[in-house]
């Protein structure tokens, strides 16, 4: 990779002592800022080493994206290409910068280093990291940002994360997403190639409007007695055929992409009944609800997903 000759800006968010937009040189013990271009020097080398653990490989500093999650304390918790046993030490320069920037009353954002952009989303215990050379806006990358802390608060539940941290705050979270890392990988896939998540929409399946009538009102019919049924949706091929809600309640498109994520990403869904928990973190970031997810047939790409708040409602909803 090619140095920049320009000097990094580090975008702050503005505090209450200076409004001002803040442009600071690092200090000198960190000159050079790119982290694709860093040394794995505290590996082992007597250790075996494998092909998707060694950030000094070829494939792995030609990524254009990479996205981290750590916690504030510095613990690796997900690594888009690499093994985050690894990668240690990029994530303790990149939680240093945080601290850094936090010890003068203020909040990092983002680094601009010639083509390469490093952006930080900083949520409570839990700090979300991009450095890209794609060419897309800080804005843009905020924004995926934001949907994969969504995706990790729909695993655990705002409360629970943040109980956790308050109890240990070096806590290793990988502990509880064990699993979870697909979720996140399809995620950051879909941000990239599905334009409604930058849009902030949702893409219908084209249906004439009897035809999403009669099956909205079928779905009524058969749910409409369920007690604690909060939500029914129904999807195809990532595209949505109808919406049933209690009348108090709606569902954010957020959310709605979060449930098309886990639909698409979950082929085990496809071979039997499911129940799983899922948060809504624009519904109610506190607890989860229980979907009961199922194909309408084998042969049919039609998925329901029937979200209650009662989670013994399985076989009724069966």
């Amino acid at each position: 990779m090619a140095e920049s000759t320009e000097e990094p800006n580090i975008d702050l968010q503005e505090s209450e002592s200076n409004n001002d937009n803040l442009n600071i040189k690092l200090s000198n013990n960190i000159e050079k800022l790119d982290l694709l271009d860093l040394k794995a020097d505290y590996i082992d080398e007597e250790s075996p080493p494998r092909e998707e653990d060694c950030i000094n490989s070829k494939d792995w500093k030609e990524k254009k994206k990479h996205i981290f999650i750590l916690s504030s304390a510095g613990k690796p918790v997900y690594s888009r290409y690499g093994s985050e046993e690894r990668l240690v030490t990029i994530f303790g320069v990149m939680q240093a910068l945080v601290s850094f920037i936090q010890d003068s009353q203020d909040v990092i954002r983002s680094i601009h280093a010639g083509n390469l952009i490093f952006v930080f989303l900083l949520k409570g215990p839990i700090i979300v990291v991009s450095v890209s050379r794609t060419g897309e806006s800080e804005e843009q990358l905020r924004l995926q940002l934001t949907y994969v802390y969504n995706q990790v608060i729909s695993v655990l539940t705002l409360s629970q994360l943040t109980k956790i941290f308050e109890q240990r705050r070096n806590y290793d979270l990988r502990r509880l997403l064990a699993g979870s890392e697909r979720l996140i990988d399809h995620l950051l896939t879909f941000t990239e190639t599905k334009p409604e998540f930058i849009l902030g929409s949702v893409r219908c399946l084209p249906l004439s409007v009897p035809s999403r009538d009669a099956i909205t009102q079928t779905i009524i019919s058969c749910c409409s007695k369920v007690k604690n049924l909060v939500f029914a949706v129904l999807l195809a091929d990532d595209q949505l055929i109808t919406l049933v809600r209690m009348k108090k309640y709606n569902l954010q498109t957020s959310d709605l992409h979060l449930i098309f994520n886990l639909v698409s990403a979950s082929e085990s869904f496809k071979t039997a009944e499911s129940w799983t928990p899922i948060c809504l973190p624009n519904f109610d970031s506190s607890g989860f609800l229980h979907a009961h997810v199922s194909y309408l047939a084998e042969d049919c790409q039609a998925c329901l997903l029937l979200l209650t708040v009662d989670r013994d409602l399985f076989f009724t909803l069966s």
